[in-house]
């Protein structure tokens, strides 16, 4: 359907042949879009929320200086990963868009398979004692504080690497998708995290 310029009533005709779109471009079209959804959707690539770690992990550690994590068990360290932390990782979060990553005590309370980022798990930032010295200082003290792995939208192994010995977050804690996958399978929802300057 066009619409006359001259007149405001509709003109039903046939498209220019160059504007016509064939049966075949159709399905190709059609087949694109759907590959598009799938990987924004991320379709089988992840477990469900309700998975349970299956490993005895009942402590993580990390020390910010040495852009590492150790995961636990009975005081033991059993696991150990380099992590890349906030751009601007130095000292203890106290608002929203600061770009540093917390020093505290919290727990890894919920997962989030879907997020924008490969296997996330939410860090209880901010706690009380945070709440209370961002409001001293009038600031929003933020949240939405994660262990995860590397943005979803990377594909390729020569994007990866420039993830790699570099701080990139916006405050979480980052690993490769690969040793998320072992945290994940590993680390129990309700475990403490320890984040050391």
């Amino acid at each position: 359907m066009y619409f006359n310029a001259k007149h405001s009533h509709a003109i039903y005709r046939t498209p220019p042949r160059h504007r016509r779109i064939r049966p075949l471009g159709m399905h190709v079209l059609a087949a694109l879009a759907l590959t598009g959804l799938l990987g924004l959707t991320g379709c089988g690539s992840t477990p469900p929320v309700t998975q349970k770690a299956t490993g005895p992990v009942d402590q993580v550690v990390v020390k910010k200086s040495e852009r590492q994590i150790e995961l636990l068990s009975r005081g033991q360290v059993v696991r150990t990963y380099r992590v890349a932390l906030g751009g601007s990782p130095n000292g203890h979060k106290y608002r929203e868009g600061d770009q540093r990553t917390p020093v505290g005590d919290y727990v890894l309370n919920w997962r989030n398979p879907r997020s924008n980022f490969y296997k996330a798990i939410h860090i209880s930032y901010p706690n009380e004692q945070d709440k209370l010295a961002s409001r001293q200082l009038g600031f929003n003290p933020g949240g939405m504080i994660m262990l995860h792995g590397l943005p979803n939208y990377i594909q390729s192994e020569s994007m990866r690497r420039l993830y790699t010995n570099r701080d990139w977050t916006h405050g979480c804690i980052a690993v490769q998708n690969h040793e998320i996958d072992e945290i994940w399978n590993l680390v129990p929802d309700g475990t403490p995290i320890r984040i050391l300057p």
